[in-house]
């Protein structure tokens, strides 16, 4: 007489067809250094040129060298364009690259270009679940561009977990 012991363990997820694409692994393969620049506003408030060019002048912009650096203002303030353009001469020659805003909108836009490029062959007419749930919360944009990317190919798109799905499309 067999037991259920005696039967090998079987990955129903592997041999259920079903193909889990990870959009974490498409996630920046580099460490961002924000650069905040509501410290050099004047009252919280104002970007007094003087000052800034100062600032930029005297700055050590050596600790950026090598870095990917995205430069914002997490104050509620009006920052002339000229400033970016100031920031961008002074990181230029230390930075391994620059975004201008926060370093969550680098990771969204990171992402979003790699979904442009993503070699779609290993989805075709297959039954595909973008994971849900990850150590990163990713912008809502990059699920509606994998969505987008993904119909052309794929006989069935589905959000979530092997275990628990939610149907979004399937090919007629």
């Amino acid at each position: 007489m067999s037991t259920s012991q005696d039967q090998p363990i079987v990955n129903k997820v592997a041999s259920s067809g079903l193909v889990l694409l990870e959009l974490e692994t498409l996630l920046p393969d580099f460490e961002i250094s924000p650069l905040d620049i509501a410290p050099q506003l004047w009252q919280g408030m104002v970007l007094r040129e003087k000052d800034f060019r100062a600032w930029v002048k005297e700055f050590d912009w050596s600790t950026y060298t090598g870095k990917h650096v995205a430069v914002h203002c997490s104050a509620d303030a009006i920052i002339q364009h000229w400033a970016w353009m100031l920031l961008a001469s002074a990181l230029a020659p230390h930075a391994a690259a620059v975004h201008f805003g926060i370093p969550e909108s680098w990771i969204n836009a990171h992402v979003l270009r790699s979904i442009e490029t993503l070699d779609v062959t290993p989805y075709q007419d297959a039954r595909v679940i973008v994971k849900g749930c990850g150590k990163v919360e990713l912008d809502y944009a990059a699920y509606g561009a994998v969505s987008l990317k993904l119909l052309q190919v794929v006989k069935t798109l589905m959000y979530g977990e092997p275990c628990s799905t939610v149907p979004v499309w399937k090919r007629g």
